[in-house]
């Protein structure tokens, strides 16, 4: 049998890596360079690659194809091959049918990479044997390829890695919310996309958990759709009949398989967004059957995840603050509602169909100032520039500290959460949280 992998990134080189040590045929081809590094493991495995081209003859002679998730669906060799017939999946998926470890899947639009990392410290600090894999860490296929051998992985799943899994089945699924993001890879609808988050119920049984924000207003109309047999988890923020866990009276709550009570104050994590990450991983940690007194620990000593609300320095007074991850509107409300202090705020990069309407009062309420930061701001300045703040145009990560140390005064906050995408001036999200902290060192 023939696999052919398509991207040659984390989840590519994995999946060909774990399609080699199972005995099939494997190709590897990517329409851009290759990082060196990945280069040496496909040679280590010796599976053929090639970059910068997809040689039709060498990939449509597939019997199976796995998708890299960056690849867009509407890809000219995705759409030959789909009017192939040829089955086009994903790493997880590929990966999946060679462990028997337990899945606990989390996805959403915001929050999934502080919720995933938190609870894969509490189980590892529980003493569990355990893996992290997705969208954070290594590539699951990699680890299986590699010989590991966990009882559980914690796994963080983005729309794209979910649209092609099929049979794959979480043990624990988490669902945080769903709000706009990614517009532009679903045809601008938001149904699509909604259609794509929901997929993390699929193939669950009633031996399974289903963890989600109960006051979501988008999963709430879904869940009518679904004939779902897993046991229902709903958790909030506020006190109500039929939640297993909540927030009350200052206390961090959790009803169900047993009860579990702490006082608020000592969550590690802060400001309201966080209350929803720590009651899902608190949730899913108590359903594996972590102690009470593990649990309670990690939910006090968990230091958060690079480029989500990090304080980078308090420099001249004025604190900085890296939320890179920040890459839609959603996120950076929640943001810039954590915000004590009056505020620059830096956005921008590559817009992803994104309406900034939910973010005006925010920004008219909070910002002392606007920085935008992308290859082309046109879209920012027409619907900033009426709300009288005074603003500044960079095209690097350079200029834009140098224009925020310009802004702000003692006492403000300089928030970097672009809501877009990085790549229209970086090579990630990581990249340009790095260079923020590089140029704000040099303030």
């Amino acid at each position: 049998m023939r696999i052919v992998v398509l991207g040659a990134a984390e989840s590519g080189v994995g999946a060909a890596a774990l399609a080699k040590v199972k005995g099939f045929d494997v190709f590897v081809s990517d329409m851009g360079k290759i990082k060196d590094c990945y280069k040496e493991v496909l040679n280590q495995y010796e599976v053929a690659w090639e970059e910068e081209q997809h040689t039709e003859s060498l990939i449509m002679n597939a019997d199976e194809v796995v998708k890299s998730p960056g690849i867009p669906e509407d890809a000219p060799m995705v759409v030959k091959l789909k009017e192939a017939g040829k089955p086009i999946i994903s790493e997880i998926e590929f990966a999946g049918r060679y462990t028997n470890a337990k899945m606990i899947c989390i996805t959403g639009s915001n929050g999934k990479t502080t919720t995933t990392s938190l609870i894969y410290h509490i189980f590892r600090e529980a003493g569990y044997n355990v893996g992290l894999a997705g969208n954070i860490g290594r590539s699951l296929a990699l680890q299986i390829a590699e010989g590991k051998t966990y009882d559980y992985y914690v796994i963080e799943l983005s729309s794209f890695q979910l649209d092609n899994m099929y049979e794959f089945r979480a043990d624990i699924a988490v669902l945080l919310n769903i709000t706009p993001d990614h517009l532009d890879r679903y045809g601008f609808s938001m149904q699509n996309y909604t259609d794509s988050k929901m997929r993390i119920l699929q193939n669950q049984r009633e031996s399974d958990a289903f963890v989600f924000w109960a006051d979501d207003p988008i999963i709430k109309k879904e869940l009518q759709k679904y004939g779902i047999k897993a046991q229902l988890c709903p958790f909030s923020i506020i006190s109500k009949d039929g939640m297993i866990g909540y927030i009350s009276d200052g206390h961090y709550t959790i009803e169900q398989p047993s009860p579990f009570n702490m006082e608020q104050e000592e969550l590690s994590l802060r400001g309201k967004h966080n209350m929803y990450n720590s009651l899902a991983a608190g949730i899913a940690a108590h359903l594996s059957g972590i102690s009470d007194e593990t649990l309670r620990r990690c939910l006090s000593n968990f230091e958060g995840v690079e480029h989500r609300l990090e304080k980078v320095a308090r420099i001249g007074g004025v604190q900085y603050i890296n939320d890179s991850k920040a890459t839609n509107v959603d996120a950076c409300w929640y943001a810039l509602d954590s915000m004590t202090t009056p505020t620059i705020l830096i956005i921008g990069g590559k817009d992803k169909g994104n309406d900034y309407t939910a973010i005006r009062d925010l920004v008219k309420e909070k910002c002392a100032g606007i920085v935008y930061l992308g290859a082309d701001n046109q879209k920012l300045h027409d619907f900033f520039d009426p709300l009288g703040i005074p603003t500044a145009d960079t095209h690097s990560m350079k200029d834009c500290v140098a224009a925020c140390k310009q802004m702000a005064q003692p006492g403000y906050t300089v928030l970097l959460s672009p809501c877009c995408a990085s790549f229209d001036l970086f090579k990630n999200m990581e990249d340009r949280g790095e260079q923020f902290r590089h140029y704000v060192n040099l303030v």
